[in-house]
């Protein structure tokens, strides 16, 4: 069974968002699972995951072994519909930090939708706008969210 493929992602300079929607063979509780889930997130997403809990105003950080923490905070929850994640955003600097500065942080929030065969995720981050390099910022994060969600797709139709 081939993996499906998936449309990229787009910026959007107007609104300093990235957007990305895709399509998933698995049913929404267990791709919620895999963006809510320290272990599971850990698994696709970044190396490591510590996450105090799956709640709103939650803190933890996400470790990547080439970038380092990245401090993130629960903006927002609605399970199994939706959550959206703060994190520290500085990549301009290349500064990961394990504090959560408002002024240097976007917000990605995934929307999970039942289809035909399984889920629809839409991914949007936003809040670019005040980063010292938003179009920097904007594009690296593009081509992050089009490997990141590949992986998430391979995860959970891979069956490993």
């Amino acid at each position: 069974m081939s993996m499906t493929t998936n449309p990229q992602s787009v910026v959007n300079s107007d609104e300093f968002t990235v957007r990305r929607t895709i399509s998933i063979k698995a049913p929404v509780d267990t791709v919620w699972a895999a963006i809510t889930e320290a272990e599971h997130l850990a698994r696709w997403f970044p190396h490591s995951v510590v996450l105090d809990d799956v709640a709103v105003g939650a803190g933890g950080v996400f470790t990547w072994n080439d970038y380092g923490d990245f401090a993130v905070r629960i903006e927002e929850l609605d399970p199994p519909r939706m959550i959206a994640y703060r994190w520290s955003n500085d990549s301009s600097r290349g500064i990961p930090s394990k504090r959560l500065d408002e002024t240097k942080s976007t917000v990605f929030r995934f929307t999970l939708e039942p289809i035909e065969g399984g889920t629809q995720l839409t991914v949007v981050e936003s809040g670019f706008g005040t980063l010292p390099d938003p179009a920097g910022s904007m594009e690296s994060n593009r081509g992050g969210w089009n490997s990141e969600l590949d992986e998430l797709v391979a995860y959970l139709e891979g069956g490993s």
